[in-house]
């Protein structure tokens, strides 16, 4: 069992795991609290929804087509999070996508109550739910916020942004196209999304971790692997067994916290990890691009120990 999870496939299963419930929670949002009262979600699944009814509006008797424009309207964005966005990341999108996709076609959409405040306020937490887990392993349920990542890295404006400015758009559309009941039922929908999302998974962008293991080399070797992070070694001391140990600390992006917390457990199961919040960072913070452009250019994987770095300012000197 050690064996099958220290080399990765037990990691990677979890995961899979993951995609299917958030996608699972996500469809029975959609079908059984959104769409039944025209409530819109956020990103390319809302504006997905806007279309399909539309259409059936404009007499295309199609039935519910959300399922199927979601997932067109997905495959440009996965192509650009593979592109821009890392393999991991994207592919558990995708797969996370697909899953949502294929949910939302085959489950029956039908409604559990009549009350649109209800529908509205059930479909977010839910929706919510579903997000914020996929958050919270390394991936997303895939849509604009893609788009909003990688415009956020182009432009330098923050995520939350340009996801707001998306979905200011479909409830301009929902309350002009449809009718303004709708687009305040939406905006109370997609309030309700965010704050589940911000309870499951941290709303900062930045984490502080501080490890505390007896294996300190084993787990700088197993975190510098997977990230390009600086990484600060305290001596410490147990106050309960009175052994010695290290604490580590490192800050890292909150997409980051999933391979960090598994690199750690993969190589000390014992380790004590602290999350904290970071209000902000000052200095070389390298984005995603930068530790693979890194990786690639100088064929390094991990910072140089204290001592290496030492022994290079002597030479210097």
């Amino acid at each position: 069992m050690s064996k099958w999870r220290n080399d990765g496939k037990y990691e990677e299963v979890k995961r899979l795991g993951v995609a299917l419930v958030s996608a699972l929670i996500t469809a029975l949002a959609l079908n059984l609290f959104l769409t039944p009262a025209n409530v819109f979600q956020s990103g390319a699944t809302g504006v997905a929804q806007l279309i399909s009814l539309f259409l059936r509006r404009a007499g295309m008797r199609t039935g519910d087509l959300t399922g199927w424009l979601n997932l067109v309207l997905n495959i440009p964005l996965v192509y650009l999070a593979w592109r821009k966005l890392g393999r991991q990341f994207t592919i558990f999108s995708m797969i996370n996508t697909f899953l949502i996709s294929g949910l939302v076609i085959v489950l029956p959409v039908h409604a559990l109550t009549d009350n649109p405040l209800m529908n509205a306020i059930f479909g977010g937490v839910l929706t919510g739910v579903g997000v914020g887990i996929a958050l919270r392993y390394g991936f997303s349920t895939g849509g604009f916020d893609i788009l909003s990542m990688y415009l956020a890295k182009t432009t330098r404006q923050s995520v939350g942004v340009l996801m707001f400015a998306v979905n200011f758009v479909i409830v301009m559309v929902a309350g002009l196209g449809i009718q303004w009941e709708s687009a305040l039922y939406t905006i109370i929908s997609i309030y309700c999304m965010t704050r589940v999302v911000d309870t499951i998974h941290t709303a900062n962008q930045k984490l502080t971790a501080f490890i505390v293991t007896e294996r300190e080399e084993a787990v700088i070797a197993a975190v510098t692997k997977r990230l390009i992070r600086g990484i600060t070694v305290m001596d410490s001391r147990g106050g309960f067994m009175r052994r010695d140990n290290n604490t580590l600390m490192i800050v890292v992006s909150r997409y980051e916290l999933y391979d960090l917390t598994e690199a750690i457990h993969q190589v000390d199961p014992l380790a004590f990890i602290d999350i904290v919040a970071t209000v902000d960072v000052f200095g070389e913070f390298l984005s995603a691009d930068q530790q693979r452009a890194k990786k690639v250019g100088a064929g390094q994987t991990r910072p140089p120990r204290p001592a290496e770095a030492a022994a290079k300012r002597n030479q210097i000197g």
